[in-house]
């Protein structure tokens, strides 16, 4: 006979009644080749007046979302509050009290993983957030679990929706970014307040948790470099395609070398860039996400689906209460493997090939001067594709590899040159 698991859950928004509703749907199943039956006993919401789903028990509901985590009748806790302060103070009291956490709250994890995992593991308790970086898309699980003893040399994702559903129109309809973005309003990808999203925020939250799981190193989402696709235009994306390159807004980590005392530093990065069209990243269009990994022995894996929307979210959300519910059955749990904070490489030191579009004077020998400034800070020129736009013409160089400090010199030595008008765009590239 199937063993009773209750379930207390925290916040009751589009993704808490989804996560309720699939818990329903999905009982009878779970129940069958889990041998676990959840049940759902007790729900915080700030108001249990409000009209909610049919499928809701209205007893269920309570405004004190403390009396939830503390009472004798929840076994696993659901946190889908969202934030870090009041949520971060639940979590703490759920872990404390030897109770597993399931969360999709990426802000937290990011914020304060490493603390919360060293308490859940004094605890001797689960805490499980695999909705909390790419949704529905199993990334964390194979991490923690499947590659535990892999040596992750690499992390480059797509794990952002809403920007890469822009992304995607602009390339395929022409859109403007302004009405690329409208249109994700519409259909419910991108909030009225995108700032999040097209700043690269929300990117940099969850690869903040990515790397930290791959390298064992946990990585601070605030010391995550970010750039998002604010001011790129249709330009861009054409002359990108000329090349044979597509835009997308990509999270990268990336594991160096030790020296020989340990750990090698890691770097972690948020930014528009320019894919290969060979690549596997360069045909995940509209909301998808992917998640591409190099390892040392399992070589290259990617990962592919949805990475946002309240039902794919709540079937991620799902999987861990089922996961955490069997392991407290067990009395058992699983360790988060973060170790140590990480060495972050500066990114002045990273190396990458650049496109870079100058507007310069239409004018004999400029050309060759401006292609100078590059060669005296050491900036080896591969492609160039000049336009003629009357007094002035439109460069766009395609550049080897250089590190960031160098690029950044000789763009600098070009915004005070006086034959240049202007710098338009410097994007990085990802082949």
């Amino acid at each position: 006979m199937a063993k009773h698991v209750r379930i207390g859950l925290l916040g009751c928004g589009t993704v808490g009644v989804a996560f309720a509703e699939l818990l329903v749907e999905r009982s009878s199943s779970v129940e069958d080749i889990a041998d676990v039956k959840l049940d759902l006993v007790r729900i915080a919401v700030r108001d249990p007046d409000k009209p909610r789903s049919p499928a809701l028990d209205r007893t269920l509901f309570t405004a004190d979302a403390d009396e939830v985590v503390r009472a004798d009748d929840v076994d696993v806790v659901v946190e889908l509050i969202g934030g870090t302060a009041a949520a971060g103070e639940l979590v703490r009291t759920a872990l404390e009290s030897g109770k597993p956490v399931v969360t999709a709250n990426k802000e937290l994890i990011a914020a304060q993983g490493p603390e919360l995992f060293a308490l859940a593991e004094k605890a001797g308790a689960d805490l499980f957030f695999e909705a909390a970086a790419v949704a529905a898309v199993p990334i964390l699980r194979p991490i923690r679990e499947s590659l535990l003893a892999e040596e992750v040399h690499s992390v480059v994702g797509i794990i952002n929706g809403t920007t890469n559903f822009m992304l995607t129109r602009m390339m395929s309809e022409g859109l403007s970014f302004d009405q690329a973005l409208a249109r994700a309003r519409e259909l419910g990808y991108a909030e009225p307040d995108a700032s999040a999203d097209i700043e690269g925020g929300d990117a940099a939250a969850k690869i903040a948790i990515i790397a930290s799981l791959a390298f064992n190193q946990a990585v601070p989402a605030d010391e995550v470099g970010r750039e998002g696709i604010v001011g790129l235009d249709r330009e861009d994306i054409e002359t990108a395609e000329q090349f044979g390159y597509v835009i997308k807004l990509l999270a990268v980590a990336e594991r160096f070398p030790d020296d020989g005392a340990g750990r090698g530093p890691v770097s972690a990065q948020v930014f528009p860039a320019l894919v290969d069209s060979s690549h596997p990243l360069a045909n995940v269009h509209d909301s998808f996400n992917a998640v591409f990994i190099t390892t040392a022995a399992a070589g290259e894996l990617m990962f592919y689906g949805h990475g946002a929307g309240p039902r794919p979210t709540a079937s991620a959300i799902l999987g861990d209460a089922v996961a955490a519910a069997d392991h407290s059955l067990r009395g058992t749990h699983r360790r988060v493997p973060v170790g140590p904070p990480a060495e972050l490489r500066p990114s002045r030191e990273l190396v990458h090939p650049y496109y870079v579009r100058v507007d310069i004077a239409e004018a004999p020998g400029v050309l060759s001067e401006v292609t100078g400034v590059f060669g005296r800070h050491g900036v080896s020129i591969q492609k160039v594709d000049q336009r003629s736009e009357g007094p002035q013409a439109r460069v766009v160089f395609i550049t080897f590899p250089a590190p960031e400090h160098a690029l950044a010199g000789a763009l600098s030595e070009l915004a005070e040159h006086d034959q240049v008008r202007a710098v338009r765009r410097v994007l990085r590239i990802c082949s």
